[in-house]
């Protein structure tokens, strides 16, 4: 079977299945027994501090490096190096030949995945003009600054029409408005149906592209699902208070699991069945308060909250208070 012939599941089932993936490196087991479902047509975050294993994870998918167990599929079919054809693949590390036309590097791009030379020149004229690049088609890529590069190189992941693309720091280098044009070129390919796995550090736009997120920490997958049940997952609240003369809130308030100092504002996380309107009380009695906010908690909270719980049970300390 050649790559063009790979029969796609169905919007929504499974594309992309990692199984028991493992790899260590001397002592260090840098990915431990790591299993993933990624479904078709979805926008999958693949989130960890550094160090987590997410890059060997992503290398041993793209065949980069070879993993000591487990096993992975491509729409129900072991990943092999004719399948990966199928795969774009942004690292993070980025590499352009410098003294090719913008256009002649995507082109060249895309014919190594089998796009013809004329389709390719076109596709290529089409990309440069989707982001803005239409007046650098003939100058060479070294005429182009950083985020441009990131923008072209972009480009070079889509441009052959992949069923699965891999973006590993997407937004590195870019300004608000790129990130912008960036988030809405993969809302576009998503809605194509092309399958997205993003591995960020910048939480706040996992959580508005993300249909699901894995999150791991040292090599161990601890959460996994669709963004409303790791949600689920995590039913507390989290207040945000601060006094007009700047003192700590008290120390004693009712159904408070943590409360630590975060950006100028007192960061209280509160027990699933804690009303937070039940804090208004002996906050005020305290002092003048300046700032009062009640919310469910963000993805980048989330994410905190889970890697502080995972490192407290490894050290042996429980749960964190």
């Amino acid at each position: 079977m050649t790559p063009a012939e790979l029969k796609l599941p169905p919007i929504g089932e499974p594309l992309l299945e990692v199984n028991g993936l493992a790899k260590r490196y001397g002592t260090k087991l840098a990915v431990n027994d790591v299993s993933l479902s990624i479904p078709r047509g979805s926008i999958y975050g693949f989130l960890g501090p550094n160090g987590a294993g997410k890059t060997t994870t992503i290398r041993c998918l793209m065949d980069i490096i070879l993993p000591d167990a487990g096993t992975m599929t491509l729409g129900g079919l072991p990943l092999e190096r004719r399948l990966r054809d199928r795969i774009g693949y942004l690292p993070e590390e980025r590499g352009l030949y410098r003294k090719m036309t913008c256009q002649d590097q995507l082109a060249y791009l895309a014919q190594l995945k089998e796009v013809p030379r004329r389709e390719a020149l076109l596709r290529a004229e089409q990309w440069l003009e989707r982001l803005g690049l239409s007046e650098y088609v003939k100058r060479k890529v070294d005429n182009l600054s950083k985020g441009m590069q990131q923008k072209l190189q972009v480009a070079a992941t889509f441009i052959f029409e992949p069923d699965l693309v891999i973006l590993d720091e997407v937004f590195s280098g870019l300004d608000p408005l790129n990130i912008e044009l960036m988030r809405d070129l993969i809302l576009e390919e998503k809605a194509k149906g092309t399958t997205i796995l993003f591995s960020t550090h910048m939480l706040a736009e996992a959580e508005r592209l993300c249909d699901a997120v894995c999150l791991i920490e040292g090599g161990v997958k601890i959460l996994d699902g669709p963004l409303d049940s790791v949600r689920a997952a995590f039913p507390f609240r989290v207040v945000r208070v601060a006094y007009r003369d700047g003192k700590e809130p008290p120390a004693d308030l009712p159904g408070v699991l943590d409360r630590r100092l975060d950006e100028r504002t007192w960061r209280l996380e509160l027990a699933p069945d804690q009303d937070p309107q039940a804090l208004l009380a002996p906050l005020t009695a305290a002092g003048e308060l300046s700032f009062f906010s009640a919310n469910r908690p963000t993805l980048s909270e989330i994410f905190l909250t889970a890697v502080r719980r995972r490192r407290a049970d490894v050290s042996g300390e429980g749960s964190p208070s």
